[in-house]
């Protein structure tokens, strides 16, 4: 039988409401599969606290703080010294997740619950807060991780004329243009893969991962967020109280073999390569 290749999720979300009840669970799953690393991304300032709390109990967390584009029409006067603060804390976090999102100014339905509560910042203001901690991941060469969300031509128009960390910027669940692949990459792009891309109707994000280079490759969960299709789901937990279908961290391990076919390699060069590539964007 072969051992078990260490694996690195680039990307979740460990602190959010809906693991807290199994997270027992979830981290002897984890270290099943073969977990090795897992970046926590907080997305506001009330998520930060619980950040830091669960990388100081699991070892094998790197913490990220960053103010997400959906939360940026709702903080708080003093927020970027609130992140400051973390960070000095903190010396090996990184910051994230932050970046740019039309979807919910566009497209989201109104009464979306995820939105429930939130004012929607347009997307210059998004923008302002974007550029604040880009900056401030640049003057520390911390790495730093990027949601877009249908604001690729924006994001790529910011990218343009600012400074970005020297080690380089994580495109989460890269979902953009596979013709935009290399533009990013030679700005310092790394890009992850997300377990939901396997779906039927994801197509043109599965090409786009068959051009990111070999040595810009990361895999991520989003849990608890971005489900996988049912029928590659491994790893189940409960659905929240509205129905909604809740990714176990661990079915990391179905994505890892779903990217490597779609590369063509195996996983176990799959994961050698993207263990490289993670201690290379992350380590301090």
């Amino acid at each position: 039988m072969n051992a078990v290749p260490p694996l690195y999720d680039a990307h979740n979300h460990l602190q959010d409401d809906w693991l807290k009840p199994h997270l027992p669970q979830v981290a002897r799953e984890l270290s099943a599969i073969g977990l090795h690393r897992a970046v926590v991304n907080g997305t506001c300032e009330q998520d930060w606290p619980i950040v830091a709390e669960l990388a100081q109990r699991h070892a094998w967390i790197v913490p990220s703080f960053g103010l997400h584009p959906w939360d940026a029409g709702n903080r708080s006067a003093d927020w970027l010294a609130t992140l400051r603060a973390h960070l000095e804390t903190h010396p090996h976090a990184a910051i994230g997740e932050i970046g740019l999102d039309r979807w919910i100014l566009d497209s989201a339905k109104p009464d979306d619950p995820r939105l429930s509560g939130l004012r929607r910042a347009p997307l210059e203001e998004q923008g302002e807060v974007f550029l604040k901690q880009l900056a401030l991941a640049c003057s520390e060469n911390r790495p730093v991780t990027i949601h877009c969300l249908q604001a690729f031509g924006a994001l790529d128009g910011l990218l343009k004329h600012i400074n970005t960390p020297e080690r380089g910027f994580l495109l989460h669940a890269y979902g953009g243009p596979a013709e935009m692949v290399a533009k990013f990459a030679e700005r310092g792009a790394y890009f992850s893969f997300n377990g939901s891309f396997l779906g039927e109707r994801q197509a043109a994000k599965r090409e786009a991962f068959r051009r990111v280079p070999t040595d810009r490759l990361l895999v991520e969960t989003d849990a608890p967020a971005m489900p996988l299709p049912p029928s590659y789901e491994r790893f189940q937990l409960p659905p929240t109280s509205d129905g909604s279908r809740v990714n176990h961290p661990a079915n990391l391990i179905v994505t890892y073999e779903g990217l490597a076919e779609i590369r063509g390699v195996s996983v176990e060069a799959l994961a050698a390569q993207v263990a490289e590539n993670f201690e290379r964007f992350f380590s301090r």
